[in-house]
Formats: structure tokens, C-alpha cells, sequence
């Protein structure tokens, strides 16, 4: 059976959501019959709901904006199917305005104030309080509602997003509703992706409400879902006339002698993902520890900087993963340096720095940036937050951080990219300010690209919380880049197979099931 298509992946901010209403209204869309859709989509969404549950009993929650008018329209629909619907307003409707006004007056039931809402017997709670663009903690009569929703204990059906996240960046202020489903238009929102914003959406229904795709060309996003048409174009093809060599050759560092795991599950990681050849080079206390653990993988000795400057003389050796479990002394800082003089214009080379590799140049991440910047290596960086922190939260005499997309993208102006609050934006300024690919791990695994694009991976099962994880990853970069992927897709490629395989597996997982799992994840794959 063929694998159904990948959803839309544009993530629209709600500025860019805005953007995209605008545009189809000017052309000829009425407002009124994008938020009448929308409302339809809430209903029908609030239909399928009650067949899983039972009952037909709905309180519906509206706020002081669209998303109010969404939930007024809704409950017409909803009361014409025959459901008992209890209409609760926060604020007073008679001053709602533009489209929501209309939906209001619409509403051919009775409206109460939201105290006034028994939830005690209704079957289903439908959240239209505060979409996408509420960014400011809830508080006063707002908090209060919120956190009775949350205490009745009902189904809750959110629309846009759940009351008090916020949709650019998935952040909550002081609560947020905790819904079962929640319905959204036209194109996901970060917040649907980031966390905590995504353990409070639930389901992510997303529906369409008349308008067209063609607004994007004006729009641009550059916030994508992680899913395999965001890179797959890009994957290495095989070819009937290839051989190992063009497919790259990995380097990949290893640690001391009592810390060598690393660097085997990296280099295993690397040589599932396609890359012809993967070399662990090794100190020569842990030779012997190596070898004796490795077979398809070769070997290699280095102690110092000057042994690795000779290794690189060996121009077929085109991609290095360093970092993983390998130190954290002046040596680390010093190898890296090699690394990066070692690449030019004429002499591809690309490296993943990993741990040990980030933690080594903290917090002077300036030194690290201006290393990457005047070398021709192409490079990622894949810290976990800890790691980020470490290297990024120098501080420096600078105004407060905006946004990123909010400033001008001259270094002098740039604020600390640990400063921001937003993952996204903490990326996307730790990308720009070093001149890398950024991957910061966790379950909403943000990749970003000096260029602004990033994306945001909703794949990642809980078990990936192992040791050793990490470094698996790092390896399948490698791998990747071995085979000349751009970095931003490769980055943004592994740490798609990395969370499948992680779901291929389930409960038990080691991070040395991972690299096994690969050919499996990589079939499906081949098969969509």
C-alpha cells in the first residue's frame, strides 16, 4: 500500500497567518466566509469528537476576537445539527467587531457570561477564547476560565490553538487550556510543533478554509514541520555505475580508552547512512579498545594536533565527526582549529561538532564563529540545550533580543542567542551569529540554517532520551554529508531517521539498536 502523502509543512507565524487572510480577502475572498469555513471545520471536528465519546451536550468558550467569532459560528452550526450548545463570552459580544461581530449576531441562541457555563454536564468543551496571535500571559477573568476548563476535566476541543499558547513560538505564560484536538486553518503554526505549546494542542487537526497555496510565493515562510518533503529531493541516489569512493569517506573521533562508545556508535551511524567509507581515528592508548569492537569500520591513530594536520593531508577524507565523548581540553580546541583550516575552496570538507567539541570553545562562541567563518568547511553544530547554554549565554552590553526575523542581520546588533526565550529564535541566532547549521536537540528538535530557514521535528518518541542518542545522530549527519547533501537538508534528513527509528523500535530502546534500524527506516522511505 502506498505511503499517503506528507502534509503541508510551511509553518505560518501568526503575522504570516495574517498575511495570508489579507491576501485572499483582497482577492475577492469575503472575511466572513473564511471565519463561516472555519467555523464549519470546528463543528465538524466537535461532531467526530462525540461519536468517540458519547453524548451531545457543548459548552463553547468565546473570546474577544476572531477566534470568538470561529466558536459563534460553530455553535450555530452545532445547534442546527441538533446538539445542545451553551454559548459563554468572555468580554461583552456586543462590542466584538468586523467578522466576529457578524458571527454574533449570527448566533440565534442565548450567550452568558463564561461564570455562567456549566461544565458539570457538558460532553464536550470547545476553546475559542484566544487564537495563534495571544502572546501575553493569561490573567484575570481569562486565567480564571482557563483553569476551570482545565479542572472539569472534560474533552476540549481548541481553536487555532489551545487558550494561552503561543502560536509563533509554542510558549505558555502563566496557563494554558489543555486540549484533546485541536483544529487549525490553512497551515500549522511553530507552536503546534514547539513544546510545551504542542503537549497542550493534542491532536493537530489541520483543515482548510478557501484559501489557496499561491499566497505562499508572496509570504516566503521559512519555518517548516520536519517531514520528508522538505528534504527528500536531496537524498543520495545510488547509481548502478557508483562505487564506495563517491560516496564519501568519514572521519569520526574517538575518545580516551575508558571512553570510546561514542565515537563507534557515531562512525556505525555514519556507515548505515551510506557513507562509503567511515575511519575511526583513535588515541593510541585505545587502539586496542577499538579494534577490538570494529569490522566494516577502519582505524586509524592520532594523539595531537600535528597528527591529525597530517591525517588531513590524505585529501580523500571528506567529512568528521568530532566531539562525541572525545574531552573537553585545549587539545579538543586545537584539533577543531585543524579541522577547520583544513578544508579550502578546492578541498571539500564538511564537520559535525558535537559535545565535547561545543563545550570546549564555551562561552567564547565569538572564537568558534570566527573559525567557521574564515574556513570553507561546511558545518553543524548539534547541541543539546545544556550544551547551547554553555556556549551561547555569554553576555554581552547589547539591548534585549528581538526576533530574529525583527532585526537588522548585521553582526554588531546581534544579542546573545542564548538571550532569546523562543527555540526557534535561539536557532535561528545561534545559526546567523556562527555561520552553521544548527541543530538543538530534544523532543522538538529545531534545525536552523544561517540562510533563516528552519525546521521543527514532531517525530521524536520519548525513548530517544538515551545515552548515546546524541551521538547516533551525529553520525548519521556524517553519513549524509559524506555523500554531499546540503548541510541544512542533512541535518534536518538525519534527525527525521533518528526519531523514526526510535519509533520502529518502541519501549527497551539502547542507543545501539539505532544504526540497525536504518535500513527499515530508509525502505519505507524508498517505498513513499
Amino acid at each position: 500500500m502506498p505511503t499517503p502523502p506528507d502534509p503541508p509543512i510551511e509553518l505560518l507565524t501568526p503575522s504570516e497567518m495574517g498575511r495570508a487572510d489579507a491576501l485572499t480577502i483582497a482577492g475577492g475572498v469575503p472575511g466572513y466566509a473564511l471565519m463561516l469555513k472555519a467555523g464549519q471545520n470546528v463543528a465538524d471536528a466537535a461532531l467526530d469528537l462525540l461519536r468517540e465519546t458519547g453524548g451531545d451536550k457543548i459548552a463553547i468558550f468565546c473570546g474577544p476576537g476572531n477566534n470568538g467569532g470561529d466558536g459563534y459560528v460553530a455553535a450555530r452550526f452545532l445547534r442546527e445539527a441538533g446538539l445542545q450548545v451553551a454559548v459563554g463570552a468572555l468580554g461583552d459580544p456586543r462590542f466584538l467587531r468586523g467578522d466576529a461581530k457578524q458571527a454574533f449576531q449570527d448566533w440565534p441562541g442565548e450567550t452568558r457570561a463564561v461564570e455562567e457555563i456549566d461544565l458539570g454536564v457538558a460532553d464536550l468543551v470547545i476553546d475559542a477564547l484566544f487564537g495563534a496571535g495571544f502572546s501575553r500571559p493569561l490573567e484575570g477573568r481569562a486565567l480564571q476560565t482557563v483553569e476551570r476548563i482545565n479542572a472539569a476535566g472534560n474533552p476540549v476541543l481548541a481553536v487555532d490553538v489551545p487558550s494561552g499558547v503561543d502560536g509563533a513560538t509554542g510558549a505558555m505564560g502563566s496557563a494554558c487550556v489543555r486540549a484533546k484536538k485541536t483544529v487549525t486553518f490553512f497551515r500549522q503554526k511553530p507552536g503546534h510543533a514547539l513544546l510545551p505549546g504542542r503537549a497542550a494542542c493534542g491532536d493537530v487537526l489541520l483543515t482548510q478554509i478557501g484559501i489557496e497555496s499561491a499566497v505562499l510565493t508572496d509570504i516566503a515562510p521559512k519555518t517548516f514541520l520536519n517531514l520528508p518533503s522538505l528534504w527528500r529531493e536531496h537524498l543520495p541516489r545510488l547509481q548502478i555505475e557508483g562505487h564506495k569512493y563517491a560516496r564519501g569517506h568519514l572521519l569520526v573521533a574517538s575518545g580516551p580508552m575508558t571512553r570510546t562508545g561514542a565515537a563507534r556508535l557515531a562512525a556505525r551511524a555514519g556507515l548505515r547512512a551510506g557513507a562509503g567509507l567511515v575511519t575511526l581515528v583513535s588515541p593510541t592508548e585505545a587502539l586496542a579498545v577499538n579494534a577490538a569492537h570494529l569490522t566494516a569500520i577502519m582505524l586509524r591513530a592520532a594523539d595531537s594536533a600535528d597528527d591529525w594536520r597530517d591525517l588531513l593531508a590524505d585529501r580523500r577524507f571528506s567529512v568528521c565527526v568530532f566531539g562525541p565523548a572525545f574531552g573537553t581540553g585545549r587539545k579538543t580546541v586545537e584539533i577543531a582549529e585543524v579541522l577547520l583550516a583544513a578544508a579550502e575552496e578546492d578541498r571539500p570538507l564538511a564537520l559535525v561538532l558535537d559535545a565535547d567539541a561545543l563545550t570546549a570553545f564555551a562561552p567564547d562562541w565569538e572564537v568558534l564563529a570566527q573559525r567557521i567563518k574564515a574556513s570553507a568547511a561546511r558545518v553543524v553544530l548539534t547541541p543539546h540545550e545544556g550544551e547551547f547554554s554553555r556556549l551561547f549565554s555569554k553576555k554581552a552590553e547589547t539591548a534585549p533580543p528581538v526576533s530574529p526575523s525583527e532585526r537588522a542581520p548585521s553582526h554588531e546588533s546581534l544579542a546573545q542567542p542564548a538571550d532569546f526565550t523562543s527555540k526557534l529564535d535561539r536557532a535561528r541566532a545561534a545559526a546567523e551569529a556562527v555561520g552553521a547549521v544548527i541543530v538543538l536537540k530534544g523532543a522538538d528538535t529545531v534545525v536552523a540554517s544561517p540562510d533563516g530557514r528552519a525546521s521543527i521535528a514532531a517525530n521524536a518518541p520519548p525513548t530517544l532520551a538515551t545515552a548515546g542518542s546524541g551521538d547516533v545522530l551525529a553520525g548519521l549527519i556524517g553519513g549524509l554529508l559524506a555523500q554531499n547533501m546540503p548541510s541544512f537538508e542533512a541535518a534536518a534528513c538525519a534527525v527525521w531517521l533518528h526519531g523514526e527509528a526510535g519509533n520502529l523500535f518502541g519501549p527497551g530502546l539502547i542507543a545501539e539498536d539505532l544504526p540497525d534500524l536504518l535500513p527499515k527506516v530508509l525502505a519505507g522511505l524508498a517505498r513513499s
